[in-house]
């Protein structure tokens, strides 16, 4: 097993890019093994990692299908419908409540 080369923070050879960088740019890893590794220093806490890829082994971004865009509108929905009373919330409920509003809090909705 070899070890990957290190960079600092903004030093990064061209050629390389973090997965953001290449989703910017309408690539995507594609399979490809990481090639290095990008190190960000912090004070008393362990450096921000980032792994890079070879640009020119990325590959296009996969185009979105219309069964691809019926799951993920699917997908939504089921996060706006309450499960304690099976209402459309109008909004992404959050994590923390686990319920719409008027369902985690029932006093205030006098």
């Amino acid at each position: 097993m070899s070890t990957l080369p290190v960079y600092r923070w903004r030093l990064a050879p061209d050629g390389l890019a973090t997965r953001r960088q290449l989703r910017a740019r309408g690539l995507r890893p594609g399979g490809q093994d990481v090639a290095a590794q990008l190190e960000r220093p912090r004070r008393r806490r362990p450096p921000l990692v980032a792994y890079l890829y070879r640009v020119d082994l990325a590959k296009p971004v996969r185009p979105m299908t219309p069964g691809r865009w019926a799951a993920l509108h699917k997908a939504n929905a089921a996060r706006r419908i309450c499960p304690s009373c099976r209402r459309d919330a109008g909004y992404v409920i959050p994590p923390s409540l686990g319920t719409c509003a008027p369902c985690a809090y029932p006093e205030g909705t006098a």
